[in-house]
């Protein structure tokens, strides 16, 4: 496993983001404080509070591939 903190602050950025991680087959959690949400779920992100970093959980080792398409939207 392995947990990513990124950034979604425009409604653009989301659609692009479930684009990219709807692409891969391992299981994806984003987490904002105690809830917890599929990450290829656009309603599911939209009922978080976005204004924050939130986590992205990768249930997969094998993602560099994801990790580098995903890069736009993570915190340095």
């Amino acid at each position: 496993m392995k947990s990513v903190m990124i950034r979604l602050s425009l409604v653009e950025n989301v659609n692009k983001f479930v684009n990219v991680v709807s692409r891969y087959p391992f299981e994806m959690d984003l987490r904002a404080g105690r809830h917890v949400v599929d990450a290829k779920s656009i309603l599911g992100i939209f009922s978080l509070d976005l204004s924050r970093p939130i986590t992205l959980d990768i249930y997969s080792d094998d993602c560099a591939a994801l990790l580098e398409e995903i890069k736009p939207f993570t915190e340095e």
